[in-house]
């Protein structure tokens, strides 16, 4: 049958700029296997599914797959989907701010859209308080992995995964210049990542509040121009080791190198020794059809 797809630049409210998304707004009924079929098809970093929550709380459900996996949490998909539906009259407009709560494969979590004069501006996801795990290799290795020399890396911070529903490898590096230079060993990269997170999030701070930051993916689609739940993990990473106050805003240029410049804002709360990511952006629709599923 017919089902409606919809592709979106996210991170971005420029057209052919910022992350590209697929949506299918009716999910419903389409088997895994096939989900899965669809999203290798889109051949983008991840494409979202539509579905009706199985718990009440929430408004829907996102499945999100790569090109070769689901994944249970992912930034750009949570955002396009969320700011797509809003676009569709999903979420209902009102002037200010609407909170709804959203079903993903990392539990129930809140979703904030903003509305001007009717319209969607921004969406904020909220993602899980981050769990942090250091490195189970050296600094040269990950350097050699990622065309760098050791030096290129910033010797005041480590080397982390940090998880705020999927899990990313902080990597700092010494200063913005470096983030040109990185020339990836994908067999290498994905040696050290793999068994452990998704991507190498490389980021080199610019004053405080301000980071530059590439996504290193050692597997098909080799980087990532905008990464909110890298974006989330890497505001939680600068909180816990002091670069950043808590309620502090922190803005993400990521994609520049790759030509589709993006911007992540990011917000951490901390709450009992947790520290939780808000994450937001914006989307702008390119396309929109139907495909046989």
């Amino acid at each position: 049958m017919n089902r409606r797809l919809y592709t979106l630049d996210v991170f971005t409210s420029k057209r052919f700029a910022g992350n590209p998304l697929a949506v299918v707004t009716d999910g419903d009924g389409i088997p895994a296997a096939k989900m899965q079929s669809i999203a290798r098809e889109m051949n983008l970093s991840e494409t979202v599914f539509i579905q009706r929550p199985t718990n009440n709380r929430a408004l829907a459900r996102l499945r999100i797959f790569t090109t070769t996996r689901e994944l249970p949490l992912a930034g750009h998909p949570v955002i396009g989907a969320w700011f797509l539906l809003a676009e569709l009259g999903v979420v209902p407009a009102s002037e200010g701010s609407v909170h709804i709560l959203q079903q993903t494969g990392a539990g129930i979590l809140p979703v904030e859209l903003a509305f001007h004069n009717g319209r969607p501006v921004r969406v904020t996801m909220t993602q899980r308080p981050a769990r942090f795990t250091r490195a189970p290799f050296s600094r040269a290795a990950l350097a050699a992995a990622l065309g760098l020399r050791p030096s290129d890396l910033a010797p005041s911070l480590p080397i982390e995964f940090v998880s705020t529903g999927i899990s990313n490898l902080m990597v700092p590096v010494s200063r913005r210049a470096v983030l040109g230079k990185i020339q990836m060993n994908m067999p290498a990269l994905a040696h050290l990542v793999s068994p452990h997170g998704t991507m190498a999030y490389c980021f080199a701070l610019s004053g405080r509040g301000r980071a530059y930051a590439r996504g290193m993916v050692p597997w098909g689609t080799i980087e990532d121009p905008a990464t909110g739940s890298a974006g989330g993990s890497l505001g939680a990473y600068l909180v816990h080791h002091g670069q950043l106050k808590p309620g502090e805003q922190l803005q993400i240029t990521q994609g520049v190198e790759m030509g589709r410049p993006s911007e992540i804002h990011v917000e951490v709360g901390a709450d009992k020794g947790k520290l939780t990511p808000r994450v937001s952006g914006s989307a702008v629709r390119i396309f929109e059809g139907h495909i046989e599923a």
